[in-house]
């Protein structure tokens, strides 16, 4: 295959997956009612807790960062959290507890009921966030779980935006794309920008 056809290929791919997304009128409406949770969160002051594994790691530090920092204009800091930075808390609750409770012990320590976790899992079914979403559901807080098109996670969260794709790679471009679409959302109904 021609090198041009092959960055083509992935290229076309991603936007095939996009398109999808904007046809599903189902995960367009999960899409809103996330955004509209974590909007009612901040008005409340709560705060979003994020998780995932790997990518999906990054991909909560992403979001998280965009709700601190900013996103498309300056205004003041929203309160969020990645529960994946921290190593030394990584790897005390690794070694006491076991990588499945990562994210569940910290949820106890540091989740407040209506606070929003959201959970990115691009199979569905990583014990760990599958775990600590329902630690989250027990104390409160609001669950909004980030996937793929299969698993169980669906069955662990009020709210769970599936991208319809089963490759990774085109998942986890959907997931910084509605965590965008939140963050976006979040900002401008929050500060009227």
């Amino acid at each position: 295959m021609e090198s041009l056809e092959y960055l083509k290929k992935h290229i076309e791919s991603s936007i095939e997956v996009k398109k999808t997304l904007l046809d599903n009128t189902v995960v367009l409406s999960n899409i809103l009612k996330a955004c509209e949770l974590c909007l009612e969160a901040y008005k409340r002051g709560n705060k979003v807790i994020l998780a995932g594994n790997g990518g999906s790691a990054a991909d909560s530090q992403h979001i998280a960062a965009e709700f601190v920092s900013r996103f498309e204009f300056d205004r003041q800091g929203l309160p969020a959290l990645a529960l994946t930075t921290d190593t030394s808390i990584l790897t005390a609750i690794g070694n006491d507890y076991g990588f499945e409770k990562l994210f569940a012990r910290q949820i106890q320590a540091n989740g407040q009921a209506n606070d929003i976790f959201i959970g990115i899992s691009t199979s569905g079914n990583s014990k760990n966030i599958l775990l600590a979403m329902s630690e989250a559901k027990a104390r409160g807080l609001v669950t909004i779980g980030l996937a793929g098109s299969g698993g169980e996670i669906n069955r662990y969260c009020d709210i769970c935006i599936q991208v319809p794709s089963e490759h990774t790679p085109r998942i986890q471009e959907s997931h910084i794309l509605i965590g965008h679409i939140i963050c976006a959302y979040v900002e401008k109904e929050y500060f009227g920008g």
